[in-house]
């Protein structure tokens, strides 16, 4: 997957500090083979492109807040992706693997295989 396909939410980056060292890991992982950014969710920007927030950032975001049920967040955040031209939306908010605007998969890099979750 090339560098312009991934789209990161906020969440993602924030485990690069998490005393959780394996979904640190993970998410540095993600993030050294770079991606995307928000504008809103830029507070690292050394491996990934950032794009603006626009008029039609919001018309979209509007439109995918109706249509798939998102947070008001969550949908700017898919309408950026979808307007940066991304594949695939990296994210813990949104259902894994939930199809965005008919292009973008959403994809949960901490959803483990329920036989290795304790208990699952």
């Amino acid at each position: 997957m090339s560098a312009g396909e991934k789209f990161f939410d906020t969440n993602v980056l924030l485990y690069r500090l998490s005393v959780d060292a394996a979904k640190a890991d993970r998410a540095e992982a993600e993030l050294t083979a770079g991606g995307v950014l928000s504008v809103q969710v830029a507070a690292i920007r050394a491996a990934c492109t950032i794009v603006p927030i626009e008029k039609g950032t919001d018309d979209l975001g509007l439109q995918i807040l109706e249509r798939h049920r998102l947070s008001i967040h969550d949908a700017m955040i898919a309408a950026s992706a979808l307007l940066a031209g991304c594949k695939t939306l990296v994210s813990e908010d949104v259902q894994d693997r939930q199809i965005i605007g008919g292009r973008l998969m959403v994809r949960n890099p901490f959803r483990f295989p329920r036989a290795l979750v304790p208990g699952g």
